[in-house]
C-alpha cells in the first residue's frame, strides 16, 4: 500500500521536474531578448515552485493520513490482543477448575474403594 503511494509520488515528481528543465531548456533556445528569457525563465521557476510546495503539501498530507490511519488500526490490534489474552486466562482457568472437580471426584471414588 505505501510502497506504490511513493512510487506514484516519485514518478509525478520526476514528470513535473521533466516538464520544468523542458520548459527552461526552450526558453534559452527561443528566439528573443535576453532580458525577455530571464523574465520567462523567473516566470516559470515560480510556477514550478507553487507547483512543488502544493506537491509537497499533498504528499505531507498523504503520509499524516497514513500515520493516523496506521495508528487508529495498530490501538484495534492491542484492544484484541487484550481480548484474546482475557478470553484465553478465563478459558485456562475454566480449565483447571474442571480439573480439580475431576480430581475430586476421583480422589472421592478412591477413598470409596479403599475404604
Amino acid at each position: 500500500m505505501g510502497d506504490d503511494d511513493g512510487k506514484v509520488m516519485m514518478g509525478a515528481l520526476l514528470v513535473l521536474a521533466g516538464a520544468v528543465l523542458g520548459a527552461g531548456v526552450a526558453l534559452l533556445v527561443a528566439p528573443q531578448s535576453g532580458r525577455e528569457t530571464r523574465k520567462d525563465i523567473v516566470r516559470q521557476a515560480k510556477k514550478a515552485r507553487r507547483k512543488v510546495e502544493g506537491a509537497a503539501g499533498d504528499f505531507a498530507d498523504s503520509v499524516s493520513g497514513m500515520v493516523d490511519t496506521i495508528e487508529l488500526k495498530s490501538e484495534a490490534l492491542i484492544e484484541q490482543g487484550k481480548d484474546l489474552a482475557k478470553d484465553s486466562k478465563e478459558a485456562v482457568l475454566e480449565a483447571v477448575e474442571e480439573g480439580q472437580k475431576r480430581l475430586g471426584r476421583q480422589r472421592d471414588r478412591l477413598a470409596g474403594l479403599l475404604g
